[in-house]
C-alpha cells in the first residue's frame, strides 16, 4: 500500500499544482478583462515617437488607452493582489480543484457553499498569478492589447499549456 500511495503522490501533486497554475491564469485573465472593460472608452494615450521627422512632422497616434502597452503592463504590476478574492472549490467527483471569486465586484450576495477560503489558498493563488504575470507578460500583453474572444482559452490552454497538462491525466489512475 505505501509503495502504491508513493507511486501516486507525485501524479497528485502535479494535479494540484496543475490546477492551481491553470486557475491562477484563468482568473488572472478574468481580472485583466474586467479591469479593462472599466475604463472609459474615450480615454486615449498618444503612442509613438515624439521626434520630429525631416519633413516636420512627428509620428505620433492617438490609441484607446484600455488596451495599451502601459495600461497593461500596470495593470500586470497590480492585478495579482486582486488573488486574495478568490477561494478554492474542489469538483465533488473528479476532485479537481478551481479557483472562484468570494467577494462580488458588485456588492451582490455569493454562493459560496463548498468553497474553501483561506490565506495558504489565496497566497499560493498569488504566487502562480505573479509567476504567470511575469513569465507570459508579452503573451498577456499581445492578447489583450486587441479585442479578443475566449482569451482564456486561448491563453491559458493552447498558447501556454497550463491548463492542458491537467486533462491529460487519467482520473482513474488517481
Amino acid at each position: 500500500l505505501a509503495v502504491a500511495l508513493a507511486a501516486l503522490l507525485p501524479v497528485a501533486c502535479a494535479r494540484r499544482s496543475q490546477d492551481l497554475h491553470c486557475g491562477a491564469c484563468r482568473a488572472l485573465v478574468d481580472e485583466l478583462e474586467w479591469e479593462i472593460a472599466q475604463v472609459d472608452p474615450r480615454k486615449t494615450i498618444q503612442m509613438g515617437s515624439f521626434r520630429i521627422n525631416p519633413d516636420g512632422s512627428q509620428s505620433v497616434v492617438e490609441v484607446p488607452y484600455a488596451r495599451s502597452e502601459a495600461h497593461l503592463t500596470e495593470l500586470l504590476e497590480r492585478v495579482c493582489e486582486k488573488m486574495n478574492e478568490y477561494g478554492e472549490k474542489v469538483d465533488p467527483s473528479t476532485h479537481r480543484k478551481s479557483y472562484v471569486r468570494v467577494i462580488s465586484r458588485d456588492g451582490t450576495k455569493m454562493d459560496l457553499s463548498g468553497v474553501k477560503i483561506d490565506g495558504d489558498v489565496a497566497s499560493s493563488l498569488k504566487f502562480a498569478c505573479e509567476s504567470i504575470a511575469e513569465e507570459y507578460e508579452d503573451e498577456l500583453i499581445e492578447f489583450l492589447s486587441h479585442e479578443a474572444d475566449n482569451v482564456k482559452d486561448r491563453l491559458c490552454s493552447k498558447r501556454t499549456d497550463l491548463c492542458d497538462h491537467a486533462l491529460h491525466i487519467p482520473h482513474d489512475e488517481l
